[in-house]
């Protein structure tokens, strides 16, 4: 466990709930919080233990206060500049600081993207605010950002200045960045005593075809909203930005995997902060105490808003699948679609998925009843799984 404080331990027999989020439905809690509903429905007297498990990107800090961490609420720049109240979450030592809490595409006003100003600014705010409550290791879960600025803002909440030719602070966002002319770092806090993970999302390096500001643009959905032209002035400026960051931090990092990762946010985190970026699930788990909840399980319920190939790479159900193994707890899987074979879950460690789509085939109603219909499915997991006891 790498909190400070153990979790509680959890109730023989029971059932542990360790979902992941149904993307554009529920958060993880949300699906949690609904097979619960239905479960003690049906299963009154078995023991229920809710563990969502974040991906790393929206509903991360929601997971670890889920799990027992202290929300700390504080107001910080969201990616336009305008103030907005965001959380983190603190357990002894140990804080989560989740991207999307302030800079992320949710924080859009009208949901309008601004792929060349958005800024990580009050991520670095963020940051900034665990570190002055004492935290000495923090997880940055960087999924659902906004920006594409390489971090620049998130070095600015530091305490970082990035000028222009003239002296004069630049603009933020991504496209600025192709003026910048100096950095001063005088401002920043000593952070040698603190570690830094990012729960990475397998991205690639800062620059390029498979960089930052390519993935603002298709295939990678509207939501980000970057022109061809617009994604080569990103690049432009978060070249710029690489030779000035490098420079004055002495690393060589740019080409790192997942340098790339939330817009570059990567990229920053390596450079200033001595980050490593390991994978999202597995850090989170053994952040929330996964292994000693599953104790003595006596079922782990994962899932995910499409169980496919990518699931089993980097989602919650492979990470829960794999903790559950070494805790020796089966595991079931419920999801909104199915796009595995019997025999890809059965190598995955998951012995049987319940699907969403075979109760509402109807991709739209499916998404804005999947809450009712998941509980739903906790009526079939119980039957099977779940037998009433004489």
């Amino acid at each position: 466990m790498s909190a400070d404080s153990p979790p509680d331990a959890s109730p023989p027999g029971h059932v542990l709930l360790a979902p992941g989020r149904f993307a554009g439905a529920l958060s993880a809690a949300g699906v949690a919080r609904h097979l619960s509903a239905g479960l003690r429905r049906v299963r009154p007297d078995v023991p229920l233990v809710e563990l969502p498990v974040p991906d790393g990107g929206d509903g991360t800090v929601e997971a670890a206060v889920a799990a027992g961490w202290r929300e700390v609420e504080v107001e910080v720049c969201g990616p336009t500049g305008r103030p907005v109240t965001a959380r983190l979450a603190l357990r002894g030592r140990h804080a989560v600081v989740e991207l999307a809490e302030a800079s992320g595409m949710r924080r859009l006003p009208g949901g309008k993207p601004r792929p060349l100003t958005a800024s990580s600014l009050g991520t670095g705010q963020l940051l900034a605010h665990a570190v002055r409550l004492g935290a000495r290791r923090i997880v940055l879960a960087p999924g659902g950002g906004a920006c594409a600025d390489g971090g620049a803002g998130l070095v600015r909440g530091l305490g970082g200045r990035l000028l222009d030719a003239l002296g004069k602070e630049l603009p933020p966002g991504g496209a600025a960045l192709r003026s910048l002319h100096a950095l001063d770092l005088r401002g920043l806090p000593d952070l040698s005593d603190v570690q830094v993970v990012v729960a990475g999302d397998g991205a690639g390096p800062l620059l390029g075809r498979t960089g930052a500001a390519a993935a603002t643009g298709p295939p990678h959905g509207p939501a980000r909203g970057a022109t061809r032209e617009e994604i080569r002035m990103l690049d432009a400026g978060l070249r710029r930005w690489a030779d000035l960051a490098e420079a004055a931090s002495r690393t060589a990092v740019r080409d790192l995997p997942g340098a790339g990762t939330a817009g570059g946010v990567g990229f920053a985190a390596l450079a200033f902060l001595g980050a490593t970026i390991e994978p999202g699930p597995s850090v989170l788990l053994g952040l929330l105490g996964f292994a000693e909840r599953a104790r003595g399980a006596r079922l782990v319920v994962t899932g995910d808003g499409t169980l496919d190939a990518r699931s089993l790479r980097g989602a919650a159900p492979a990470g829960v699948a794999r903790a559950a193994a070494r805790a020796g707890a089966p595991v079931i899987a419920v999801t909104g679609r199915r796009a595995l074979t019997g025999e890809q879950l059965r190598k995955a460690r998951i012995q049987a998925a319940y699907a969403l789509d075979g109760l509402e085939p109807d991709t739209e109603r499916r998404v804005r009843r999947a809450g009712p219909l998941l509980e739903q499915l906790a009526v079939a997991i119980a039957d099977e799984w779940l037998p009433r006891r004489p």
